[in-house]
């Protein structure tokens, strides 16, 4: 099981080390679900732990939204993982996105090799992946003041993406409580 502690405040859960991953079995479910909890500081807002299932796949994405004060909502997808930074193969266009625009979001990667069959793992289902980031660019004009949102990571699991962790920011006069 995958176990996340969740929290209004949390941005960087496993920088912090609010996640525990391959947690198995009722016992070490319940000893991570109080050490996440204990890990909790007061500023978290911490709301509970979220159990859900492992995710098992070798190639990770990231998928966002970046609403930038000059051009406005800008849609971003790039290579995922802990080697994402380093390696830095990103594209970035501005929404609305028309289908067109995601695939050639996505055959603009460098790293668009990893889109087809992997290490025994079936090819990416691209129509889904453009449907991800189509419905990303109609989310960028439907949330009130929407800063952000984080799709980090979108692994491939079966062929198909799976957004494992999102983190969606807004102005602070859009919360509500």
């Amino acid at each position: 099981m995958a176990l996340k502690l969740c929290g209004a405040n949390i941005a960087h859960k496993s920088e912090r080390g609010l996640v525990h991953l391959g947690v198995v079995g009722a016992d070490a479910v319940s000893r991570s679900c109080q050490e996440l909890l204990d890990a909790a500081r007061p500023e978290d807002n911490a709301t509970g732990v979220l159990i859900a299932p492992m995710a098992i796949g070798l190639r990770e994405f990231i998928a966002g939204i970046s609403v930038d004060p000059v051009f406005g909502p800008t849609v971003v997808f790039g290579l995922g993982g802990v080697l994402a930074e380093a390696i830095a193969d990103v594209t970035v266009r501005l929404a609305p996105l028309r289908r067109y625009d995601a695939f050639d979001m996505l055959h603009s990667l460098r790293s668009q090799s990893l889109f087809g069959p992997f290490r025994g793992e079936p090819a990416v289902d691209l129509e889904a992946l453009a449907d991800l980031l189509c419905a990303l660019s109609a989310a960028s004009s439907q949330i009130e003041g929407l800063i952000s949102i984080d799709l980090n990571p979108v692994m491939i699991v079966d062929g198909s993406p799976v957004a494992l962790d999102a983190l969606v920011e807004v102005t602070a006069a859009d919360v509500v409580s």
